[in-house]
């Protein structure tokens, strides 16, 4: 029995190191309204998902399925030309890996039908 508890400790062992997270994700997400002098900002967390972002979950669930890229093709919804600019940024930590993100879209319309639920706040 003396022999068994090494082969039992080291079991234990590789079956924590296996069951370790996968790397946080944590992002700051600003909108800024140049010509309305305004901004917010929310913090998105994934793996769970929290923060304060209002679809926490939906987010990072897509932030997932493209790979941890923030902007997409667009997703076909009519959207009207009224410029009324707005930039969105991206800063922080996806699955470990630090990324920034900044474009500028010509309103609101035009950048969730780019960007979906991640910058939908």
């Amino acid at each position: 029995m003396p022999n068994l508890v090494p082969g039992v400790l080291a079991g234990a062992v590789i079956a924590l190191l296996s069951a370790s997270p996968e790397p946080a994700t944590s992002l700051r997400l600003t909108l800024d309204h140049p010509g309305r002098d305004s901004s917010r900002s929310v913090t998105l967390r994934c793996g769970p998902p929290g923060g304060d972002h209002p679809a926490a979950a939906r987010a990072c669930s897509e932030l997932d399925g493209s790979g941890g890229r923030f902007e997409h093709a667009p997703d076909g919804r009519m959207c009207t030309a009224v410029h009324s600019p707005v930039v969105a940024r991206a800063e922080g930590r996806w699955r470990g890996r630090s990324v920034r993100f900044r474009e500028e879209y010509g309103n609101d319309c035009v950048m969730r039908s780019r960007t979906g639920t991640l910058f939908a706040f």
